[in-house]
Protein backbone atom coordinates (compact mmCIF):
# COMPACT_ATOMS: atom_id res chain seq x y z
CA UNK A 1 0.00 0.00 0.00
CA UNK A 2 3.33 2.29 0.66
CA UNK A 3 4.32 1.75 -2.64
CA UNK A 4 0.85 2.31 -4.34
CA UNK A 5 0.47 5.90 -2.29
CA UNK A 6 4.24 6.79 -3.70
CA UNK A 7 3.67 5.96 -7.09
CA UNK A 8 0.65 7.56 -7.36
CA UNK A 9 2.11 10.72 -5.82
CA UNK A 10 4.49 10.42 -8.82
CA UNK A 11 1.36 10.20 -10.98
CA UNK A 12 2.10 6.90 -12.16
CA UNK A 13 -0.65 4.18 -11.92
CA UNK A 14 -0.86 0.87 -10.81
CA UNK A 15 -2.38 -2.38 -9.82
CA UNK A 16 -2.78 -3.93 -6.03
CA UNK A 17 -3.97 -7.33 -5.17
CA UNK A 18 -4.12 -8.94 -1.80
CA UNK A 19 -5.43 -12.33 -1.53
CA UNK A 20 -7.07 -11.83 2.00
CA UNK A 21 -10.55 -10.04 1.80
CA UNK A 22 -9.27 -7.11 4.66
CA UNK A 23 -6.77 -5.20 6.05
CA UNK A 24 -4.81 -7.22 9.21
CA UNK A 25 -6.46 -8.17 12.41
CA UNK A 26 -3.17 -9.50 13.20
CA UNK A 27 -0.85 -7.39 15.74
CA UNK A 28 2.16 -6.70 14.02
CA UNK A 29 4.64 -3.85 14.71
CA UNK A 30 4.00 -1.91 17.19
CA UNK A 31 6.02 1.48 16.59
CA UNK A 32 6.57 3.60 13.45
CA UNK A 33 9.99 4.95 13.50
CA UNK A 34 10.98 8.88 12.95
CA UNK A 35 12.16 7.93 9.82
CA UNK A 36 9.00 6.01 8.26
CA UNK A 37 6.93 9.14 9.61
CA UNK A 38 9.00 11.63 8.12
CA UNK A 39 8.30 9.09 4.89
CA UNK A 40 4.67 9.27 5.52
CA UNK A 41 4.63 12.84 5.92
CA UNK A 42 5.89 13.05 2.14
CA UNK A 43 3.01 10.99 1.41
CA UNK A 44 0.72 13.62 3.34
CA UNK A 45 -0.66 10.21 5.64
CA UNK A 46 1.33 11.66 9.06
CA UNK A 47 -2.19 13.78 10.23
CA UNK A 48 -4.68 10.47 9.79
CA UNK A 49 -2.30 8.09 11.24
CA UNK A 50 -1.67 9.64 14.32
CA UNK A 51 -5.35 10.13 14.53
CA UNK A 52 -5.59 6.59 14.95
CA UNK A 53 -2.20 6.07 17.32
CA UNK A 54 -1.81 6.30 21.15
CA UNK A 55 -2.49 9.93 22.46
CA UNK A 56 0.81 12.35 21.83
CA UNK A 57 0.66 12.50 25.32
CA UNK A 58 1.54 9.01 26.05
CA UNK A 59 5.13 8.23 27.01
CA UNK A 60 7.52 5.28 24.73
CA UNK A 61 8.68 3.92 28.04
CA UNK A 62 10.20 0.66 28.27
CA UNK A 63 10.00 -0.76 31.87
CA UNK A 64 11.67 -4.30 33.13
CA UNK A 65 9.83 -5.62 35.95
CA UNK A 66 9.32 -9.04 38.20
CA UNK A 67 5.63 -8.99 37.79
CA UNK A 68 2.58 -6.58 37.43
CA UNK A 69 1.96 -7.52 40.70
CA UNK A 70 5.62 -6.85 42.43
CA UNK A 71 8.07 -4.30 41.66
CA UNK A 72 9.13 -2.25 38.85
CA UNK A 73 13.67 -2.93 38.63
CA UNK A 74 14.26 -0.39 35.53
CA UNK A 75 12.80 2.27 33.56
CA UNK A 76 14.25 3.28 30.62
CA UNK A 77 12.74 7.03 29.88
CA UNK A 78 11.48 8.21 26.31
CA UNK A 79 9.60 11.27 25.44
CA UNK A 80 6.23 11.72 24.12
CA UNK A 81 5.62 12.99 21.01
CA UNK A 82 4.06 16.43 22.37
CA UNK A 83 7.49 16.05 24.05
CA UNK A 84 9.66 14.90 21.34
CA UNK A 85 8.32 17.98 19.18
CA UNK A 86 9.43 20.21 21.61
CA UNK A 87 13.05 18.96 21.61
CA UNK A 88 13.01 18.72 17.64
CA UNK A 89 12.04 22.31 17.63
CA UNK A 90 14.99 23.50 20.07
CA UNK A 91 17.70 21.06 19.08
CA UNK A 92 17.95 22.98 15.54
CA UNK A 93 21.25 21.44 14.32
CA UNK A 94 20.50 18.81 12.25
CA UNK A 95 20.48 15.39 14.44
CA UNK A 96 16.87 15.54 14.71
CA UNK A 97 14.17 14.13 12.77
CA UNK A 98 11.50 16.36 10.76
CA UNK A 99 8.65 13.70 12.87
CA UNK A 100 8.66 11.84 16.17
CA UNK A 101 8.05 8.34 16.13
CA UNK A 102 4.72 7.19 16.51
CA UNK A 103 3.40 4.31 18.75
CA UNK A 104 0.42 2.40 16.50
CA UNK A 105 -0.72 -1.01 16.05
CA UNK A 106 0.11 -2.06 12.54
CA UNK A 107 -3.59 -3.46 12.69
CA UNK A 108 -4.51 0.48 12.82
CA UNK A 109 -1.74 1.98 10.02
CA UNK A 110 -3.58 -0.61 7.53
CA UNK A 111 -6.79 0.93 7.41
CA UNK A 112 -5.35 4.50 6.64
CA UNK A 113 -3.29 3.61 4.14
CA UNK A 114 -6.01 1.43 2.21
CA UNK A 115 -8.30 4.57 2.37
CA UNK A 116 -5.89 6.55 1.08
CA UNK A 117 -5.20 4.43 -2.01
CA UNK A 118 -9.02 3.50 -2.27
CA UNK A 119 -9.62 7.07 -3.11
CA UNK A 120 -6.89 7.27 -5.52
CA UNK A 121 -7.90 7.08 -9.41
CA UNK A 122 -4.43 6.14 -10.19
CA UNK A 123 -4.15 2.99 -8.06
CA UNK A 124 -6.77 0.11 -8.86
CA UNK A 125 -6.75 -1.91 -5.53
CA UNK A 126 -8.12 -5.00 -5.06
CA UNK A 127 -8.84 -7.70 -1.69
CA UNK A 128 -9.86 -11.09 -2.09
CA UNK A 129 -7.69 -11.31 -5.22
CA UNK A 130 -4.82 -14.07 -5.10
CA UNK A 131 -1.44 -13.48 -7.20
CA UNK A 132 -1.16 -17.05 -8.53
CA UNK A 133 1.77 -16.60 -11.26
CA UNK A 134 3.92 -14.64 -13.68
CA UNK A 135 5.82 -14.11 -16.95
CA UNK A 136 8.55 -11.85 -17.24
CA UNK A 137 10.07 -10.74 -20.42
CA UNK A 138 12.55 -7.70 -22.55
CA UNK A 139 9.01 -5.59 -22.08
CA UNK A 140 6.86 -6.38 -19.30
CA UNK A 141 5.20 -8.81 -16.81
CA UNK A 142 2.06 -11.37 -17.66
CA UNK A 143 0.69 -11.72 -14.61
CA UNK A 144 -2.30 -14.24 -13.55
CA UNK A 145 -4.88 -13.27 -10.71
CA UNK A 146 -7.61 -15.34 -9.35
CA UNK A 147 -10.69 -13.98 -7.04
CA UNK A 148 -10.47 -15.43 -4.23
CA UNK A 149 -14.06 -15.94 -3.43
CA UNK A 150 -15.53 -17.51 -7.33
CA UNK A 151 -12.11 -18.79 -8.33
CA UNK A 152 -12.62 -16.84 -11.81
CA UNK A 153 -8.94 -15.66 -13.11
CA UNK A 154 -7.97 -12.96 -14.93
CA UNK A 155 -4.38 -12.48 -17.33
CA UNK A 156 -2.89 -8.70 -16.60
CA UNK A 157 -0.04 -6.94 -18.13
CA UNK A 158 2.19 -4.72 -16.58
CA UNK A 159 5.49 -2.40 -17.13
CA UNK A 160 7.09 -4.29 -13.43
CA UNK A 161 5.96 -6.55 -10.54
CA UNK A 162 6.90 -5.82 -7.09
CA UNK A 163 6.25 -9.10 -4.65
CA UNK A 164 5.35 -7.53 -1.25
CA UNK A 165 3.87 -10.60 -0.69
CA UNK A 166 5.56 -11.46 2.63
CA UNK A 167 7.88 -13.95 4.23
CA UNK A 168 6.51 -16.55 1.73
CA UNK A 169 6.74 -14.76 -1.09
CA UNK A 170 5.36 -16.37 -4.42
CA UNK A 171 7.84 -13.76 -6.40
CA UNK A 172 10.73 -14.49 -4.35
CA UNK A 173 10.37 -18.06 -4.99
CA UNK A 174 9.12 -18.79 -8.61
CA UNK A 175 11.70 -16.27 -9.05
CA UNK A 176 14.25 -18.71 -7.73
CA UNK A 177 15.96 -16.13 -5.22
CA UNK A 178 17.35 -17.69 -1.97
CA UNK A 179 17.11 -16.63 1.68
CA UNK A 180 20.27 -16.16 4.12
CA UNK A 181 20.77 -15.99 7.39
CA UNK A 182 18.91 -17.57 10.12
CA UNK A 183 15.63 -19.46 10.27
CA UNK A 184 13.35 -20.46 12.88
CA UNK A 185 15.53 -18.77 15.43
CA UNK A 186 13.20 -18.77 18.65
CA UNK A 187 9.57 -20.77 19.07
CA UNK A 188 7.33 -17.89 20.31
CA UNK A 189 4.02 -17.55 21.28
CA UNK A 190 1.47 -14.43 21.20
CA UNK A 191 -1.76 -13.23 22.62
CA UNK A 192 -3.80 -10.76 21.86
CA UNK A 193 -6.17 -9.31 23.88
CA UNK A 194 -8.59 -6.80 25.05
CA UNK A 195 -9.05 -5.23 28.69
CA UNK A 196 -9.47 -2.06 30.01
CA UNK A 197 -8.32 -3.28 33.56
CA UNK A 198 -5.52 -0.62 33.24
CA UNK A 199 -5.01 -0.46 36.84
CA UNK A 200 -3.65 -4.08 36.97
CA UNK A 201 -1.62 -3.49 33.37
CA UNK A 202 -0.22 -0.51 33.65
CA UNK A 203 0.34 -0.76 37.66
CA UNK A 204 3.38 1.16 37.37
CA UNK A 205 1.94 4.10 34.97
CA UNK A 206 2.14 4.41 31.63
CA UNK A 207 4.73 2.24 29.90
CA UNK A 208 5.13 1.47 25.75
CA UNK A 209 5.98 -1.74 26.47
CA UNK A 210 6.49 -4.04 30.31
CA UNK A 211 8.98 -6.24 30.29
CA UNK A 212 9.84 -9.66 32.34
CA UNK A 213 11.84 -12.95 32.52
CA UNK A 214 8.70 -14.17 30.58
CA UNK A 215 8.11 -11.88 27.61
CA UNK A 216 6.80 -8.11 26.64
CA UNK A 217 3.71 -6.87 27.16
CA UNK A 218 2.98 -4.31 24.69
CA UNK A 219 0.25 -1.48 25.05
CA UNK A 220 -1.07 -1.13 21.93
CA UNK A 221 -3.48 1.90 22.50
CA UNK A 222 -3.16 2.91 26.14
CA UNK A 223 -6.54 1.76 26.78
CA UNK A 224 -7.77 -1.42 26.27
CA UNK A 225 -6.11 -3.70 23.84
CA UNK A 226 -2.72 -5.62 24.45
CA UNK A 227 0.19 -8.02 22.86
CA UNK A 228 2.07 -10.57 25.11
CA UNK A 229 4.63 -11.70 23.50
CA UNK A 230 6.82 -14.47 25.12
CA UNK A 231 8.96 -17.78 24.60
CA UNK A 232 7.06 -20.97 23.85
CA UNK A 233 6.24 -21.96 27.23
CA UNK A 234 8.65 -25.17 27.52
CA UNK A 235 5.91 -27.01 29.73
CA UNK A 236 3.51 -26.85 26.29
CA UNK A 237 0.22 -25.39 27.93
CA UNK A 238 -0.50 -22.59 25.42
CA UNK A 239 -4.47 -22.09 26.65
CA UNK A 240 -3.92 -18.07 26.51
CA UNK A 241 -5.69 -17.72 29.43
CA UNK A 242 -3.70 -19.93 31.78
CA UNK A 243 -0.24 -17.92 30.10
CA UNK A 244 -1.81 -14.09 30.09
CA UNK A 245 -2.65 -14.98 34.32
CA UNK A 246 1.20 -16.49 34.42
CA UNK A 247 2.40 -13.59 33.32
CA UNK A 248 0.51 -10.88 34.82
CA UNK A 249 1.29 -12.28 38.18
CA UNK A 250 -2.80 -12.73 39.27
CA UNK A 251 -5.63 -14.12 37.17
CA UNK A 252 -8.50 -12.09 38.40
CA UNK A 253 -9.26 -9.75 35.55
CA UNK A 254 -11.40 -9.37 32.81
CA UNK A 255 -10.46 -9.73 29.15
CA UNK A 256 -11.29 -11.16 25.66
CA UNK A 257 -8.29 -13.19 23.70
CA UNK A 258 -8.56 -11.86 20.09
CA UNK A 259 -5.61 -13.69 18.91
CA UNK A 260 -3.53 -16.56 20.06
CA UNK A 261 -0.81 -18.41 18.37
CA UNK A 262 2.46 -19.96 18.66
CA UNK A 263 5.15 -18.50 15.81
CA UNK A 264 8.37 -18.97 14.74
CA UNK A 265 11.35 -15.82 14.15
CA UNK A 266 13.67 -15.22 11.74
CA UNK A 267 16.99 -13.67 10.58
CA UNK A 268 16.94 -14.05 6.36
CA UNK A 269 17.98 -11.66 3.95
CA UNK A 270 16.93 -12.05 0.19
CA UNK A 271 20.19 -13.07 -1.92
CA UNK A 272 18.92 -10.49 -4.06
CA UNK A 273 16.14 -7.72 -4.69
CA UNK A 274 15.06 -7.78 -8.12
CA UNK A 275 15.60 -9.91 -11.37
CA UNK A 276 15.04 -7.86 -14.63
CA UNK A 277 11.37 -6.00 -14.31
CA UNK A 278 10.75 -7.82 -11.06
CA UNK A 279 11.18 -6.89 -8.02
CA UNK A 280 11.15 -7.86 -4.04
CA UNK A 281 9.77 -5.25 -0.88
CA UNK A 282 9.44 -5.99 2.74
CA UNK A 283 8.90 -9.35 4.51
CA UNK A 284 9.73 -10.78 1.00
CA UNK A 285 13.30 -9.43 1.22
CA UNK A 286 13.97 -9.50 4.59
CA UNK A 287 12.55 -11.01 8.15
CA UNK A 288 13.91 -9.69 11.11
CA UNK A 289 12.95 -10.46 15.00
CA UNK A 290 11.27 -7.67 16.30
CA UNK A 291 13.64 -6.38 18.38
CA UNK A 292 14.02 -2.64 17.32
CA UNK A 293 11.03 -2.51 14.98
CA UNK A 294 12.98 -3.06 11.90
CA UNK A 295 10.71 -4.99 10.02
CA UNK A 296 7.61 -2.99 8.66
CA UNK A 297 10.02 0.22 8.71
CA UNK A 298 12.56 -1.23 6.74
CA UNK A 299 9.80 -2.21 4.35
CA UNK A 300 8.80 1.23 4.32
CA UNK A 301 12.02 2.80 3.17
CA UNK A 302 12.25 -0.16 0.35
CA UNK A 303 8.73 1.33 -0.96
CA UNK A 304 9.39 4.67 -1.22
CA UNK A 305 13.25 4.20 -2.52
CA UNK A 306 11.51 1.58 -5.77
CA UNK A 307 8.36 3.92 -5.99
CA UNK A 308 10.47 6.97 -7.11
CA UNK A 309 13.01 4.77 -9.43
CA UNK A 310 10.43 2.90 -11.40
CA UNK A 311 8.08 6.72 -11.50
CA UNK A 312 11.30 7.36 -12.81
CA UNK A 313 11.79 5.13 -15.20
CA UNK A 314 7.60 4.61 -16.39
CA UNK A 315 7.77 8.77 -16.81
CA UNK A 316 11.28 7.95 -19.21
CA UNK A 317 13.39 10.30 -16.67
CA UNK A 318 15.80 7.05 -15.65
CA UNK A 319 17.40 3.93 -17.54
CA UNK A 320 17.80 0.74 -15.74
CA UNK A 321 20.40 1.55 -14.33
CA UNK A 322 18.30 3.45 -11.67
CA UNK A 323 16.34 0.90 -10.90
CA UNK A 324 19.38 -1.80 -10.93
CA UNK A 325 20.55 0.55 -7.96
CA UNK A 326 17.36 -0.23 -5.67
CA UNK A 327 18.86 -3.65 -4.86
CA UNK A 328 22.48 -2.06 -4.41
CA UNK A 329 20.91 0.53 -2.23
CA UNK A 330 18.34 -1.39 0.01
CA UNK A 331 20.16 -4.83 0.39
CA UNK A 332 22.93 -3.37 2.32
CA UNK A 333 20.40 -1.88 4.40
CA UNK A 334 18.69 -4.92 5.10
CA UNK A 335 21.74 -6.49 5.88
CA UNK A 336 22.29 -4.11 8.44
CA UNK A 337 18.76 -4.07 10.57
CA UNK A 338 19.11 -7.80 10.56
CA UNK A 339 22.25 -7.52 12.35
CA UNK A 340 21.45 -4.86 14.48
CA UNK A 341 17.58 -7.05 15.47
CA UNK A 342 20.26 -10.32 15.98
CA UNK A 343 22.18 -7.86 18.33
CA UNK A 344 19.13 -6.18 20.40
CA UNK A 345 17.70 -9.60 21.02
CA UNK A 346 21.76 -10.94 22.01
CA UNK A 347 21.27 -8.12 24.75
CA UNK A 348 17.80 -9.95 25.36
CA UNK A 349 19.07 -12.99 26.32
CA UNK A 350 21.47 -11.25 28.86
CA UNK A 351 19.08 -9.63 30.64
CA UNK A 352 17.40 -13.16 30.49
CA UNK A 353 20.47 -14.62 32.44
CA UNK A 354 20.49 -11.57 34.88
CA UNK A 355 17.17 -12.56 35.76
CA UNK A 356 18.14 -16.24 36.08
CA UNK A 357 20.86 -15.72 38.14
CA UNK A 358 20.63 -12.58 40.12
CA UNK A 359 17.74 -13.00 43.48
CA UNK A 360 18.87 -9.32 44.50
CA UNK A 361 16.59 -7.18 43.12
CA UNK A 362 18.84 -3.95 43.00
CA UNK A 363 21.81 -5.51 41.80
CA UNK A 364 19.22 -6.85 39.10
CA UNK A 365 17.94 -3.38 38.39
CA UNK A 366 21.73 -2.25 38.04
CA UNK A 367 22.40 -5.18 35.85
CA UNK A 368 19.33 -4.11 33.33
CA UNK A 369 20.31 -0.65 33.08
CA UNK A 370 23.74 -1.41 32.52
CA UNK A 371 23.35 -3.50 29.61
CA UNK A 372 20.94 -0.48 28.06
CA UNK A 373 17.97 -0.54 25.55
CA UNK A 374 19.94 -0.01 22.33
CA UNK A 375 16.75 -1.55 20.52
CA UNK A 376 14.70 1.64 21.30
CA UNK A 377 18.35 4.18 21.05
CA UNK A 378 19.77 3.40 17.73
CA UNK A 379 19.09 6.49 15.91
CA UNK A 380 21.76 5.65 13.36
CA UNK A 381 20.12 2.62 12.06
CA UNK A 382 17.04 4.73 11.89
CA UNK A 383 18.04 7.90 10.70
CA UNK A 384 22.26 7.16 9.48
CA UNK A 385 21.59 4.63 6.69
CA UNK A 386 23.55 5.49 3.58
CA UNK A 387 23.53 4.42 0.02
CA UNK A 388 27.41 5.24 -0.61
CA UNK A 389 28.96 2.49 1.19
CA UNK A 390 29.49 3.70 4.35
CA UNK A 391 28.64 2.41 7.69
CA UNK A 392 27.35 4.92 10.32
CA UNK A 393 27.12 4.58 14.13
CA UNK A 394 24.40 2.11 14.49
CA UNK A 395 23.71 4.74 17.59
CA UNK A 396 24.03 7.78 17.44
CA UNK A 397 22.68 9.92 14.30
CA UNK A 398 25.27 12.49 12.98
CA UNK A 399 24.17 15.23 10.14
CA UNK A 400 25.43 14.82 6.71
CA UNK A 401 24.67 15.86 3.33
CA UNK A 402 28.02 12.86 1.95
CA UNK A 403 25.87 11.54 -1.30
CA UNK A 404 23.64 8.40 -0.22
CA UNK A 405 22.99 10.00 3.28
CA UNK A 406 19.64 11.19 4.20
CA UNK A 407 19.67 14.61 4.37
CA UNK A 408 19.17 16.73 7.24
CA UNK A 409 16.18 18.13 8.90
CA UNK A 410 16.15 21.41 10.10
CA UNK A 411 13.32 24.55 10.49
CA UNK A 412 14.21 27.70 8.61
CA UNK A 413 14.36 31.75 9.99
CA UNK A 414 11.14 32.23 9.00
CA UNK A 415 9.83 28.71 11.20
CA UNK A 416 9.04 26.41 8.15
CA UNK A 417 10.36 23.15 7.95
CA UNK A 418 13.51 22.81 5.09
CA UNK A 419 11.63 19.14 4.27
CA UNK A 420 8.34 21.08 3.70
CA UNK A 421 10.07 23.08 0.98
CA UNK A 422 11.47 19.93 -0.93
CA UNK A 423 9.78 19.32 -4.28
CA UNK A 424 7.87 16.37 -5.10
CA UNK A 425 10.75 14.78 -7.74
CA UNK A 426 14.33 16.32 -6.91
CA UNK A 427 15.31 19.70 -5.11
CA UNK A 428 18.72 21.66 -5.28
CA UNK A 429 19.09 23.37 -2.44
CA UNK A 430 21.23 26.63 -2.78
CA UNK A 431 23.28 28.50 -0.22
CA UNK A 432 25.39 31.77 -0.78
CA UNK A 433 26.19 32.75 -4.02
CA UNK A 434 26.76 29.59 -6.28
CA UNK A 435 25.52 29.14 -9.74
CA UNK A 436 22.81 26.37 -10.03
CA UNK A 437 21.77 26.94 -13.69
CA UNK A 438 24.13 24.01 -14.84
CA UNK A 439 22.10 21.51 -12.88
CA UNK A 440 18.59 23.76 -13.58
CA UNK A 441 19.48 24.10 -17.55
CA UNK A 442 20.54 19.82 -17.84
CA UNK A 443 17.43 18.88 -15.98
CA UNK A 444 16.13 15.68 -17.72
CA UNK A 445 13.25 15.65 -14.63
CA UNK A 446 11.61 17.93 -12.12
CA UNK A 447 13.99 20.12 -10.18
CA UNK A 448 12.68 22.58 -7.96
CA UNK A 449 15.14 24.87 -6.12
CA UNK A 450 15.39 26.34 -2.59
CA UNK A 451 17.62 29.18 -1.82
CA UNK A 452 18.34 28.98 1.98
CA UNK A 453 19.86 32.41 3.24
CA UNK A 454 20.32 31.38 6.86
CA UNK A 455 23.70 31.49 7.64
CA UNK A 456 23.47 29.48 10.72
CA UNK A 457 21.88 26.85 8.98
CA UNK A 458 24.15 26.82 5.74
CA UNK A 459 27.40 24.89 8.14
CA UNK A 460 25.27 22.03 8.53
CA UNK A 461 24.51 21.33 4.57
CA UNK A 462 28.44 20.96 3.70
CA UNK A 463 28.03 22.41 0.52
CA UNK A 464 26.62 25.45 -1.58
CA UNK A 465 24.57 23.37 -3.53
CA UNK A 466 23.00 19.96 -2.32
CA UNK A 467 20.77 18.09 -4.93
CA UNK A 468 17.61 16.09 -3.44
CA UNK A 469 16.33 12.96 -4.69
CA UNK A 470 12.26 12.29 -3.87
CA UNK A 471 12.79 9.64 -1.01
CA UNK A 472 14.91 13.01 0.83
CA UNK A 473 18.73 11.12 0.48
CA UNK A 474 21.38 13.59 -1.15
CA UNK A 475 21.73 12.92 -4.95
CA UNK A 476 25.23 15.42 -5.54
CA UNK A 477 26.38 17.99 -3.17
CA UNK A 478 29.67 20.33 -4.57
CA UNK A 479 30.27 24.05 -4.29
CA UNK A 480 30.06 24.60 -7.61
CA UNK A 481 29.01 22.52 -11.06
CA UNK A 482 30.75 22.71 -14.39
CA UNK A 483 29.09 19.81 -15.93
CA UNK A 484 25.27 19.38 -15.23
CA UNK A 485 24.98 16.68 -17.56
CA UNK A 486 27.43 14.55 -16.11
CA UNK A 487 26.10 15.29 -12.80
CA UNK A 488 22.46 14.04 -13.84
CA UNK A 489 23.74 10.73 -16.04
CA UNK A 490 25.19 9.37 -13.01
CA UNK A 491 22.31 10.42 -10.33
CA UNK A 492 19.65 8.69 -12.60
CA UNK A 493 21.40 5.87 -13.65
Amino acid sequence: MTLARTLASFGVRCLLVERQPSTTRHPKMDITNGRSMELFRRLGLVDKLRAVAVPEENNFDVAWITTLTDRELHRFRYPSVVEKRAEIRARNDGTQPREPAMRVSQVMIEPVLRDAILDDPLVDARWGVAFEDFVPDATGVTCILRVVETGATETVRCDYLAGCDGGSSIVRDKLGIGLGGKANVAHRYMVHFRSDARDILQAFGIAWHYQSAMGTLIAQDDKETWTLQMRMPTEGNTDPNAVLDAWVGRGDFARKILVANPWFTNLLLADQYSQGRVFLAGDSAHQYIPTGGYGMNTGIGDAVDLGWKLAAAVKGYAGQGLLESYGRERRPVGNRNRLASERHTDVRLKIAELYKNERDPEALARGIAALGNAENESWGIEFGYRYDGVEPNSVVYEPTTAPGARLPSVFLRDGSALYDRLGRWFTLLRFGDADPSPLIEAAPVPVEMVIVDDPSIAPIYEAKLVLVRPDTHVAWRGDRCDDGAAVWRKVLG
